[in-house]
């Protein structure tokens, strides 16, 4: 059971919570995810080198590290991070994604441990890797949601953080055309509640935290998703505990 909370939407957590059979379905209601997920992936991976002085050729260059994700959904992100060795935690808001993660991980011998518990409930400190990934723009609280992430990241630890930008462009493809072509189920996305990146920097910073890199996420018919300097649609932040 959920826990009470003061950043989870129960109306979002059961927006996402209904789509949980098709997060691992490529072509399904989480297509979009899965065509953004590896550009996410490469992004987090060439953050995880620098960050921890590790070599690019590893395979496992989490080994020993704890890693959390907060908004985890059925696990897109949760099990490649297992994969590349670190012992991960998956927190969500629906339990219906909690169960849908626990199933695809368990065949695969993926230990995941998958919680359906708010961030500020959680509890957790000092994880080498904190990420939350297009969740901040469904949370009723996003300084009490961030205050969450950092007091779950360790002194020297990594947060990556990605979120859409609130803008003209973002409202028009995300919102608008991606929602009404079906590319995103209608309602997943509520533009007055996306944060430009200047917003999030002042939360992360209340929090005690501070930004190291800001990329952004671009997306054309023709290439999809790439990283990019431009960030009106989409971005990842890097962030670190302030020094």
């Amino acid at each position: 059971m959920t826990k009470a909370s003061s950043t989870i939407k129960p109306d979002e957590a059961a927006h996402f919570g209904a789509l949980a059979a098709e997060w691992w379905d490529p072509k399904g209601s989480s297509a979009m995810l899965h065509r953004l997920n590896p550009v996410r992936l490469a992004y987090i991976r060439d953050a995880i080198d620098l960050h921890f002085h590790a070599d690019s050729s590893l395979l496992k260059p989490l080994v020993g590290k704890k890693a959390l994700d907060v908004g985890c959904g059925a696990g897109l992100l949760c099990e490649p991070l297992a994969r590349l060795g670190a012992k991960v935690t998956g927190l969500d808001a629906a339990p219906e994604n909690i169960a849908a993660a626990r199933a695809h991980a368990e065949p695969q011998g993926l230990d995941i441990d998958y919680r359906n518990e708010a961030i500020e409930n959680f509890g957790g400190k000092d994880h080498d890797l904190v990420t939350s990934l297009e969740v901040l723009e469904h949370v009723d609280d996003p300084q009490g949601f961030v205050d969450g992430l950092a007091g779950s990241l360790a002194e020297d630890g990594l947060m990556i953080i990605s979120t859409p930008n609130r803008t003209a462009l973002s409202k028009l493809l995300l919102v608008e055309l991606a929602e009404r072509t079906g590319q995103i189920p209608r309602g997943t996305h509520h533009h007055e509640q996306f944060i430009t990146p200047e917003e999030l920097e002042k939360l992360l910073n209340n929090a005690g935290l501070e930004v190291i890199d800001t990329t952004g996420l671009s997306y054309s018919p023709a290439k999809g998703f790439s990283l990019s300097d431009n960030l009106s649609l989409n971005y990842l932040m890097t962030v670190v505990k302030a020094s």
